[in-house]
């Protein structure tokens, strides 16, 4: 609770520990679309990233994307004004919970990159035969997942009464219906394989 204060009270912590999240998402990303393409055991249709608007960089995978760091800097200088502004009209809960869904939508985004990495790293060599992930259902998996963490961060909440933590709770859960409407309009495509 002591870190948690320290990062409202210091005005770069909270955007700086963003930034710092969000570049470790996007090179764990390409870290991990590397190891998918060594791999032909497990196969998404389409692009390994979810995404939309980052799918041809992570395709590409360009270690320098502009669109990674024109989104970066937005969102930082996002965090940065809902901060002061936040200061200003002295509502600091604004803050805390809009900084709580942009770190914990992280933290669950890196679980996955973490669970990745272990799968084509480690656990692909002991895999059998081959998975193959339409689209629409690698969509719906990753809805069902953020719905998961923002029930999780949801009951963390109602134990705790942290603003923050519900920030991540309807961070995830609005993630989740995202997804979920990017899968409702995915059609499924047959899988071409080499």
């Amino acid at each position: 609770m002591a870190a948690l204060q320290t990062t409202l009270t210091t005005a770069w912590l909270g955007p700086l520990l963003w930034a710092a999240l969000y570049i470790s998402d996007y090179v764990l990303t390409l870290t991990c679309a590397r190891l998918y393409r060594a791999q032909g055991k497990i196969v998404f249709e389409g692009s390994y990233e979810i995404t939309p608007g980052y799918q041809a960089d992570v395709d590409a995978l360009r270690q320098v994307s502009p669109r990674f760091v024109a989104a970066l800097l937005l969102s930082t200088a996002y965090l940065w004004l809902v901060r002061s502004v936040a200061a200003w009209v002295e509502l600091q809960v604004l803050y805390v919970g809009v900084l709580g869904a942009m770190v914990l939508i992280q933290v669950t985004v890196h679980v996955r990159h973490l669970r990745n990495w272990f799968i084509f790293s480690r656990g692909i060599h002991v895999i059998d035969g081959r998975l193959v992930y339409p689209r629409r259902f690698l969509l719906m998996s990753s809805a069902f997942e953020l719905l998961l963490f923002a029930g999780l961060y949801l009951g963390l909440f109602l134990l705790t009464g942290s603003v923050f933590v519900l920030g991540g709770s309807l961070g995830c859960g609005i993630l989740s219906i995202k997804h979920y409407q990017l899968a409702r309009h995915q059609q499924t495509a047959p899988i071409v394989t080499t």
